[in-house]
Formats: C-alpha cells, structure tokens, sequence
C-alpha cells in the first residue's frame, strides 16, 4: 500500500507521516550534566541546575529534571522510621550578621591505614560561611583554642559560639580564650543535638560530600582534601538557605551581602 493510501484511511496528512523532529538531542547538555554529576556525586538537579545557569546555559529547572531523570543520576536517601519534631531553645534569636554567631562540633573519621582522626567543623550560621575545617589526631583544650585563634584573626571574632557539652568544649582553656576575646560560649542541652542544628547540617554536607568521597591517606592528605572541599563550600557551592547563593556572598565586607 502506498503512503498517500494509508495516510488517507488512517486520516492523517502525509506532511504528519514526513515530519522530522528539528529539536536536538541536547548531547551537550546531557554531557554537562554528567560531567557535574561526577565531580560534585550530592547535588541533586536544583543545585545541577543552578551551576549550568551561571555558566550560561539558558535552561529551565524543568527541563533538567527531566534529563537528570533520564540520565539516572537520582540520588536515593533513606526515610527515617520516625521523625521527631525538634523544639529549638527560645531565649535564642536568630543571627543578623556574618560573624554574629557561629556554631562548632567534632566529626570522627579515618585515615586508609585505620588509624582515627577528629575534625573540627565550624560555621557561620547567617551566611553558612565555614571558617575553619580542622582535622586532627586528638583534641584537647587548648587545641581548639589555637584553631580558633588562627581562624579569628583571618575573619574576625563572633559575638557567640553555640557548641555542645563536649569535654574540649567545657575546658578551662576555651573558657579562659572566651573571656579574654570577648566571646559568649552558648551551650546545648545534654542530649539535644537540635540546639545545635546550623552545624549538625554542615557536617551532614560535609560527610556526605567529602568524607564519604574520599580516601585519605595521611593527615596532611586529609587535610589538603577538607580544606579544598571548604573553600569550593564557600565560594562555589549554592546554598539553598540563602537563595543559592555562595556563602561568600554574604559574609562581612562583601558588596553583595544581604540579609537571606
């Protein structure tokens, strides 16, 4: 049977049997997407999508879910069995400015040979910009002291420090630092990690995205691997808390800081 025959009992118009689609196959965003997707393996397609429009790509969120979904880069978390609503302590006001608070906590790793390390985190919780990420074989004290020193003299001094009820924390030496500088030491509750939330989520990012990508093989490897982490954290990653921006954005002394 000839195509203008079949066309004619089907009813449709041969122009409709003939049409090609002119849409490509958008190979090279697809290639772009993949190429994000294996250098940062946590974004999920919002933060994909925010890296492709600074580089110029004039896509819709829409159209990269579709293509992420396609591509099979979903990224599966587990669903916690119970979820419990946190109370956060009322006497506590939010930040109003880059170095108004910050909040610190430890993070417990290993090196490839087995051997543990300790790293500690600290955050800004209004721009969620990281000062300081510090891995060591043990803590005291006066570790935490000269970690925050060397910090503080690049950024500045906080107002607050928010930590938990950790022996470093509660030390004379921190205490006595604290006094001298002019820093107000806000301790969690025993037992409520919530009062603490701001850098509870940074080291879930920071596990997720470096700890959990990498081997370490010495303390200085480690090191060098956390502190490119941070500063691609600070300066490149979008943050959807502050309107997937960069933290850099909006720390003390940038012209592009606002309130987020």
């Amino acid at each position: 049977m000839s195509i203008r025959r079949a066309c004619a009992c089907l009813r449709v118009d041969t122009s409709v049997y003939h049409y090609k689609s002119k849409r490509g196959d958008q190979a090279a965003l697809k290639g772009r997407i993949k190429e994000i997707a294996a250098t940062r393996v946590r974004y999920g397609y919002r933060r994909v999508h925010v890296l492709l429009r600074r580089e110029g790509w004039l896509v819709n969120a829409k159209r990269i879910y579709r293509l992420y979904k396609e591509l099979g880069l979903q990224i599966r978390n587990k669903t916690p069995k119970r979820r419990v609503k946190a109370k956060l302590r009322e006497d506590r006001t939010e930040a109003v400015h880059s170095n108004d608070v910050w909040a610190m906590d430890f993070v417990h790793d290993q090196l490839a040979t087995g051997r543990k390390i300790r790293v500690l985190t600290v955050i800004d919780t209004f721009s969620r910009f990281s000062p300081v990420v510090d891995p060591r074989f043990s803590y005291r004290g006066e570790d935490v002291v000269a970690t925050l020193e060397r910090a503080c003299r690049q950024v500045g001094y906080p107002k607050t420090i928010r930590v938990d009820q950790g022996s470093e924390f509660i030390s004379r030496d921190l205490d006595l630092w604290a006094y001298q500088c002019g820093v107000e030491l806000d301790f969690s509750r025993p037992g409520k990690p919530t009062d603490n939330a701001f850098i509870e989520s940074f080291n879930g990012k920071f596990r997720s995205e470096c700890l959990n990508a990498h081997w370490f093989l010495t303390l200085d490897d480690a090191r060098s691997k956390m502190e490119e982490w941070r500063k691609d954290y600070n300066t490149v990653r979008p943050h959807s808390a502050i309107g997937n921006k960069p933290p850099i954005s909006l720390t003390k002394g940038s012209s592009a800081a606002s309130a987020p």
